[in-house]
């Protein structure tokens, strides 16, 4: 700014002094440039374009842009988000197993990476609480510390703030807010595909990305949706590579650690968080030799496969014979040990597909049907027991097709044998029948009678 004559400084601040109060900085001290007015007169000949105009000073340009950040902190709501940074956030995650954790590490670095430098589009996408809000206030907080401009907004109240606008006690008009929002030097847009779908809401979410994307505005995404279920003018924008960079986050929940920290909502499994290869009994005292053989050997069968998933393994036998806890106990050894692992009684499994539905459900059919067709370890007990209707054998032959031409980790248990279950459903045993991918495994243990001794038998197998 240039310097100004005393005269004209005077001048200045007498003009001002009324409004002084109002215009100088809001410290204690009094600006000793503009002394309080907060407006300055070049020292500027007559006849130049400057001359006798008012120039604010650099405390009245602070103040302006302090008073703008503020503006944009409130519209973000930013204030709740404060804690969010890079430094509280946990690269490392809790419990993850190796491949979740460095997913996780990359997240992090490519956002504060983009926090260092905002060019093109980042998208985080993941599901409820793996870190991608934390990840984009993050980078918000670290922009506005450094003294950037930024708006961050959940996309349904940004919505609501430009439905608002229509109300006539609102002090600023659509057009100034919606400008405001698609012009934002930095916009972080966070849930999307939460929002109401409405024709209108759908269009002003358009125009939005629409302009940006032109533009070439620097843009952050978060969104728990699949980009297939997102609006197909919307997607379109958010997988240009030229301009866009998805970044899958694979952490769970991390509001669940220390119950199953990677555990679906789906599974089971802290049900029968019991059921472990150390509590598993042999009944060495309760079972005549072939049976107790055969239980030992169900035992060894169900330890290599927990040491080592790959392809299917089933587990046949009657009700309390063990094979429940077995499933089981593999799946809690692979938890323990970092990895994830899904659990789930297959009838269960179809009630929560059918809930989907449900306009009350917070998740799609395609996001629940796509966690249990793609887990890492799938463990469907008591097959055979759910209900018969063609929509239940359609969507557990569409996962049973999936799952067996991907190969992907399977464990099976059910209480008919695979030559009974073959009458009744075909096309799912099968996959089953497929000896190269499959180990089915017979158990011939009766129910646990408790440990106690049973009555001498005859040398005769029992029934399974």
């Amino acid at each position: 700014m240039p310097t100004t004559s005393n005269t004209e400084e005077r001048e200045t601040s007498n003009v001002k002094r009324q409004s002084s109060k109002d215009l100088g900085p809001k410290t204690g001290g009094v600006c000793p440039i503009c002394k309080g007015a907060g407006y300055l007169v070049k020292d500027a000949p007559p006849g130049h374009p400057d001359f006798g105009r008012l120039f604010p000073c650099q405390c009245k340009i602070e103040e302006l842009e302090a008073r703008r950040l503020a503006d944009l902190r409130d519209l973000s709501q930013l204030g709740q988000l404060s804690r969010m940074t890079f430094q509280s956030f946990r690269p490392e995650g809790v419990g993850l197993n190796t491949q979740k954790r460095e997913n996780l590490r990359r997240a992090c670095e490519r956002a504060k990476h983009f926090a260092q430098k905002s060019v093109g589009w980042l998208v985080l996408k993941g599901g409820y609480g793996c870190g991608k809000t934390h990840l984009a206030a993050a980078i918000s907080n670290y922009c506005i510390a450094d003294g950037q401009p930024v708006l961050f907004v959940v996309v349904p109240d940004l919505l609501d703030h430009l439905r608002a606008t229509f109300a006539p006690t609102s002090e600023v008009t659509f057009d100034e807010r919606f400008e405001e929002v698609r012009d934002a030097p930095l916009l972080i847009l966070d849930d999307l595909g939460t929002q109401s779908s409405t024709p209108w809401a759908q269009e002003k979410l358009y125009q939005i990305l629409n302009h940006r994307y032109n533009a070439r505005l620097p843009t952050v995404i978060t969104t728990n949706r699949e980009l297939e279920e997102i609006d197909l003018r919307l997607r379109s924008r958010l997988v240009d590579p030229d301009l866009a960079e998805i970044v899958t986050i694979l952490a769970p929940d991390f509001r669940r650690s220390g119950v199953g920290q990677d555990q679906s909502e789906l599974s089971s499994l802290s049900l029968h968080g019991d059921k472990t290869f150390q509590t598993f009994d042999l009944r060495a005292h309760e079972l005549p030799g072939e049976e107790h053989e055969n239980l030992k050997r169900a035992f060894a069968i169900a330890k290599g496969y927990a040491e080592n998933p790959a392809d299917w393994l089933v587990f046949t036998g009657p009700y309390g014979c063990g094979k429940t806890h077995l499933a089981a106990a593999i799946a809690n050894y692979r938890q323990d040990r970092g990895y994830s692992a899904l659990f789930v009684v297959v009838p269960d499994l179809l009630d929560h597909l059918r809930a989907t539905f449900s306009p009350q459900s917070l998740v799609s059919y395609d996001q629940r049907f796509e966690e249990v067709r793609n887990a890492s370890l799938l463990i469907l007990d008591d097959l055979g027991t759910q209900s018969a209707t063609k929509w239940a054998q359609e969507k557990l032959f569409q996962l049973f097709n999936h799952r067996y031409n991907a190969r992907l980790p399977t464990v099976i248990t059910m209480q008919e044998s695979v030559e009974e279950f073959e009458k009744t459903n075909p096309r799912l045993s099968s996959r089953i029948l497929d000896f190269s991918r499959c180990t089915v495994f017979a158990i011939i243990a009766p129910s646990y009678r408790g440990g106690a001794r049973p009555q001498k038998r005859s040398g005769r197998r029992r029934k399974a």
